[in-house]
């Protein structure tokens, strides 16, 4: 790593994807679950879950010869080894998975599982394309507003040292003054993506770790200039998202992540860092995870719907309600089995941990258009 000041994009591009020294690259890492939890580590039924909604994109589908599940941000491959043992023998028979990640394969990998460090070529898959708290780790650039409410480039070390740089302009400006308002600055307007009764709402960060107008250089400030307001350009995050929807010929793309919304973001930013499952600094020097949340809302196409996941996974069968105690005295056996699941699913749909994360819904051709409702029917 080099101490020289830069941007925090090219900084966490560094200290996260190096190929040497990368906190998700370097050779022998645990990989994401060595350091936090999310959603696939916390119980099987979240791997469940996405195979339920891959039989769904399946059936819409016309359950085709070859059926893809591409795993955008696949860690060490763990949501694809639990979709596999999930499917119904005829679905797996027919599904092509594949891992994207920029992470060397993991040793033991199922065989039938494709390992690529980049995404498909567009127009070239069909099926289900999901990324699980995927975009948090797209590096972005952060700005904050100086003395006279500005806003401009924060600039960083790999030590952490941080001073500001020049003010923003250009595309990122643009991306500033759409997308991106102080908390109170109005209602996000007739022409964004609207969210369904239980959308995202300014969900949390991965607290389990066991994981209008919007201002630019010349606006970014508080309803009176205020130095010290911070924002994350998402920029990046709607680009790589565009491109992963462009791989699909036909079917649904799903992104699940910690999101927030324009006209609620927060003040100061949300760029953080996680070390051994903990919370730290976010110092650029590959030692930690480095993330912030995503402005979802951005990110969304036309077609697309967002959801929290508790609204989504309570439609695909996740129920965190405890079994009948009667139970307990037929089978008990069952009954602790039982309520085992039940705890893992009000883990997975809390909507104040996991459960307040956001779902983007983007469905790619006719055939899945319907199948939004179809996931809101469960």
């Amino acid at each position: 790593m080099t101490n020289e000041w830069c941007g925090w994009r090219e900084a966490t591009e560094r200290a996260l994807y190096g190929p040497d020294d990368g906190f998700y690259t370097r050779p022998g890492g645990p990989g994401p679950a060595g350091h936090f939890r999310t959603s696939v580590h916390v119980s099987p039924l979240y791997a469940g879950a996405v195979a339920t909604l891959l039989c769904r994109v399946d059936s819409a589908l016309g359950r085709p010869d070859e059926l893809a599940l591409v795993d955008v941000g696949a860690g060490r491959g763990e949501l694809l080894t639990g979709v596999l043992a999930a499917l119904p023998d005829e679905v797996a028979a027919r599904l092509r998975p594949c891992a994207v990640e920029r992470a060397a394969r993991p040793p033991g990998l199922d065989p039938r599982i494709e390992w690529r460090g980049e995404l498909p070529a567009p127009g070239s898959v069909t099926g289900l394309l999901f990324a699980n708290e995927w975009l948090d780790n797209v590096p972005v650039d952060v700005v904050e507003t100086d003395a006279d409410g500005v806003a401009r480039r924060v600039l960083v070390r790999a030590d952490g040292t941080e001073r500001l740089g020049e003010p923003v302009d250009g595309a990122d400006a643009e991306w500033l003054r759409r997308w991106w308002a102080p908390s109170g600055a109005g209602d996000v307007t007739a022409a964004d993506p609207a969210p369904d009764a239980d959308a995202t709402g300014g969900a949390p960060q991965d607290v389990d770790t066991t994981r209008g107008p919007a201002p630019d250089a010349d606006a970014l400030r508080a309803p009176a200039p205020a130095p010290g307001l911070r924002a994350e350009i998402g920029r990046p995050r709607d680009e790589a998202w565009a491109e992963a929807v462009r791989t699909l010929r036909a079917g649904l793309a799903v992104t699940a992540d910690y999101a927030h919304e324009r006209g609620d973001r927060p003040l100061f930013g949300t760029l953080t860092g996680f070390r051994d499952g903990r919370e730290v600094p976010p110092v650029p020097d590959g030692s930690c995870d480095i993330t912030a949340h995503v402005a979802l809302d951005a990110c969304a196409g036309p077609s697309a719907r967002r959801l929290t996941q508790r609204a989504a996974l309570r439609a695909l069968g996740v129920d965190g309600r405890r079994p009948p105690l009667a139970l307990a005295v037929t089978d008990p056996s069952g009954y602790v089995r039982a309520l085992s699941g039940a705890g893992a699913a009000a883990e997975l749909t809390d909507p104040a941990g996991l459960g307040g994360f956001g779902w983007l819904l983007e469905p790619v051709g006719e055939a899945c258009a319907g199948l939004l409702r179809a996931v809101d029917a469960g």
